[in-house]
């Protein structure tokens, strides 16, 4: 049997949109094995998927059978012999390429174009500078090189029973069966502080969840995020306004929890797109990042974005030092925006039925 490896992005979020990719890779090689090749932070966000046969683990730090040289020689053991190239590094090319797969498809990048047996090159404006794309739709035409259908946009995650029993837990533990609504907040963002929204913006919107909608309030969180989470809790002052920094977290976890959110408010970030994957409605708070990278099509979202005149700078750190894309975007107005979805989605009975499964 033929094996295909999947080399998958290495930031969570990308992870989750190149889902529809993914789904219609698997669809179209159906006699072959199809290999997850990963980091080892974001294979959780696949974990429950019905897409692959095997998972390597590629790393450059840590233990010797995620080596690079390791993990050349599991693809040939496995007789790989195509390999779909969503990262752009140079490094995955030649792990490709030394496995011994003849087939190899990616963006023509970083000095690997001799890598490749399928090139596809980035979109350029009329100035020739690379023009904002949708990651989803370059994904897709990374798989249709092969000959797979078009995947379309539709962005797809599971759970397990461990982290759904996990999430149950938290749910009892702080009583959020007794809210008609449950909204997230995701304050973090591995990109850089430019992409924050300020904590005390976040405890205003969940005060106003809390005391105009009876809704409850979860503040997801990373490990890095644990303290700006539990301040936003803190800060709320209402009950109903609970923080995860208190409990073991997980990828996992984290996706039990977004699926059965009511809605979610975000910033630009991984999580972000774990509610379009499951069907729940989001609003995206956009500072330093061009909405067209990472736009996914998701018919139940609103991205909110201040038009300045020096952004979207793409810049980690504001470099003007006054953070307005951010700053300026006001409580009351994501408050509004999330208002608007929950109005027009969440009674929807196909949702409630899923939810109450």
């Amino acid at each position: 049997m033929s094996a295909v490896a999947v080399f998958l992005p290495n930031w969570i979020g990308d992870v989750v949109m190149a889902t529809p990719a993914v789904r219609a890779a698997r669809q179209h090689f159906k006699h072959s094995r199809l290999i997850a090749v990963c980091k080892p932070y974001v294979a959780d966000v696949l974990a429950g998927s019905p897409w692959f046969d095997d998972v390597v683990l590629l790393d450059k730090r840590g233990l010797k059978d995620r080596s690079f040289l390791a993990v050349v020689q599991k693809l040939r053991g496995l007789k790989t012999d195509t390999a779909v190239l969503f990262p752009n590094s140079f490094r995955v090319a030649l792990v490709a390429r030394l496995a011994g797969c003849k087939t190899v498809v990616g963006f023509a990048r970083y000095f690997r174009d001799g890598l490749l047996s399928h090139r596809l090159y980035v979109t350029r404006d009329d100035h020739g500078q690379p023009k904002p794309v949708p990651i989803v739709d370059d994904y897709n035409r990374i798989v249709e090189k092969l000959g797979v259908p078009n995947p379309g946009h539709r962005l797809e995650l599971f759970t397990n029973p461990v982290d759904d029993a996990a999430a149950e837990l938290f749910w009892s533990k702080h009583a959020l069966q007794r809210f008609p609504k449950v909204v997230g907040l995701n304050p973090g963002g591995a990109f850089g502080a430019a992409k924050h929204w300020p904590t005390e913006y976040f405890a205003d919107l969940a005060r106003s969840f809390a005391d105009r909608h009876g809704s409850g309030v979860i503040v997801l969180c990373g490990p890095a995020e644990r303290e700006i989470a539990r301040r936003i809790a803190t800060l709320a002052q209402r009950p109903g306004v609970v923080a995860m920094g208190d409990t073991g977290l997980s990828l996992g976890l984290t996706k039990a929890i977004v699926r059965r959110l009511s809605a979610m408010v975000t910033t630009d970030s991984g999580p972000r797109h774990f509610a379009a994957a499951f069907d729940v409605p989001v609003v995206s708070l956009f500072g330093p990042t061009h909405i067209g990278w990472t736009e996914t099509y998701f018919a139940k979202a609103i991205n909110l974005q201040k038009k300045l005149p020096c952004g979207p700078c793409q810049q980690r750190v504001c470099p003007l030092s006054h953070h307005r894309c951010m700053t300026e975007l006001a409580p009351a107005e994501v408050f509004a925006a999330t208002n608007e979805l929950l109005q027009k989605f969440t009674d929807d009975p196909l949702r409630v039925q899923r939810h109450a499964g």
